[in-house]
């Protein structure tokens, strides 16, 4: 390494994560509990229909 470059400093986590928000959850999908399943198949339609739709 040349005498006049500096050593490149590893950037704070915290800072990171505040500017660009977490990429990458803590725990992966395997360590957590499984989420449970809605039984209607057309449950999640109806949860996720847009509020201009005539219900």
């Amino acid at each position: 390494m040349p005498a006049d470059r500096e050593p490149t400093r590893r950037p704070d986590r915290r800072r990171v994560d505040e500017v660009f928000g977490e990429v990458l959850p803590d725990t992966t999908s395997d360590e957590r509990d499984p989420e449970t399943r809605p039984t209607d198949a057309d449950r999640w339609y109806t949860e996720n229909r847009p509020p201009h739709h005539d219900r």
